[in-house]
């Protein structure tokens, strides 16, 4: 019975910390930029990343090349991975603006609707994916993605990667217009 309690007790405690230290969109605004999507991810763009795990070991780094069209209600991104080891991938992303700024999107793997909202130069962008693996499986996990638009058309982002609620790492994306 002990160690059910122990367990239990780990297990709150793991949620409850893997839940500290993300941004808000209520956060103070550090620039008077307006992030647009439609607008930034028209045309091509290229990011450069890192999956970090939760231990600060870096385990993944790639390169993205995107492709993206606005047609005037869908925003469609097609995105191209090479990873350092070799591995590729694309995911096609169609992403609808639901409000002045709001959006929602659907992926292979996405798991039901991701939703979106933009605040100033901040987007928080949420969903639940099967993830493909280096070895060919998948493994579903949420995302809490955020992104900032900084200086010179750069956009940073981080991402909140999680595993029934505990926190298993985080991606780190520069992204740069073309």
């Amino acid at each position: 019975m002990r160690a059910l309690v122990v367990c239990a007790y780990a297990l709150v405690l793991g949620v409850f910390l893997s839940a500290c230290g993300r941004p808000d969109l209520g956060d103070e605004t550090l620039s008077d930029k307006q992030l647009n999507l439609e607008e930034y991810f028209d045309g091509r763009t290229v990011a450069y990343g890192q999956f970090t795990d939760r231990f600060g070991t870096v385990r993944r780094r790639f390169k993205v090349e995107i492709d993206g069209t606005w047609d005037g209600n869908t925003l469609t991104l097609v995105e191209d991975f090479q990873y350092a080891d070799g591995g590729t991938e694309q995911r096609i992303w169609s992403l609808t603006k639901t409000g002045e700024e709001s959006w929602q999107g659907t992926a292979e793997g996405v798991q039901g609707v991701a939703t979106g909202e933009e605040s100033g130069d901040t987007f928080n962008w949420r969903y639940t994916i099967d993830l493909p693996m280096p070895d060919g499986d998948t493994m579903r996990v949420s995302f809490d993605d955020w992104m900032w638009l900084l200086e010179d058309g750069r956009l940073l982002n981080k991402a909140y990667m999680s595993r029934f609620g505990v926190t298993l790492g985080e991606v780190t994306i520069f992204f740069e217009k073309k």
